[in-house]
């Protein structure tokens, strides 16, 4: 495993510092917690296909996020441990297309076991619909923003000099 230099690990900030203000953001508009939510900063759980210094930012930003949550520390926990394993399984991927996956699949599951589990009141015999529905409303929420905006950042990044020039060489050749 590589070291990471400055400009990786302030990458790595500047992401964590712009998921946070997104989140707060969305949470303004009610968008950023609940069954049905619309994280825009989710898009940005992409990021590690291109930047793979940017995994820890995502955590740090998630978490941030997340001190708000209605769920309580339960949601602190497993929503900023969903982004994490998502931002990580994204920056292993080698195609873009697949790239918002990750993200998709990890918040369907974890975030909507989160709220089911909030919802059901714990283990109890309302849990697995509970979930499911959790599931399936925050997988259609991340997908709409995974796969839109997520993809737009993968296309256009790299086009941006600044971008392009920071880019690992073996990560443009993925695209």
């Amino acid at each position: 495993m590589r070291k990471f230099s400055t400009k990786d690990l302030t990458l790595a900030a500047m992401v964590a510092a712009l998921y946070a203000v997104m989140g707060y953001f969305g949470n303004i508009f009610g968008l950023t917690f609940g069954p049905v939510q619309f994280r825009f900063a989710e898009a940005l759980t992409v990021l590690p296909f291109l930047f793979p210094c940017t995994v820890p930012g995502l955590f740090v930003g998630c978490l941030i996020v997340n001190l708000l949550s209605p769920y309580g520390i339960f949601d602190i926990v497993v929503g900023s441990a969903a982004t994490l394993i998502a931002a990580a399984w994204t920056g292993k991927l080698k195609s873009k297309w697949l790239a918002p996956l990750p993200p998709v699949i990890c918040n369907t599951v974890l975030v909507g076991f989160t709220i089911g589990w909030a919802e059901a009141g714990g283990f109890t015999a309302a849990l697995p619909a509970a979930w499911a529905w959790n599931g399936f409303t925050v997988g259609v929420g991340e997908l709409t923003v995974c796969y839109t905006l997520g993809l737009l950042l993968l296309e256009t990044l790299p086009k941006i000099g600044y971008f392009r020039s920071i880019i690992p060489e073996k990560r443009l050749a993925l695209r």
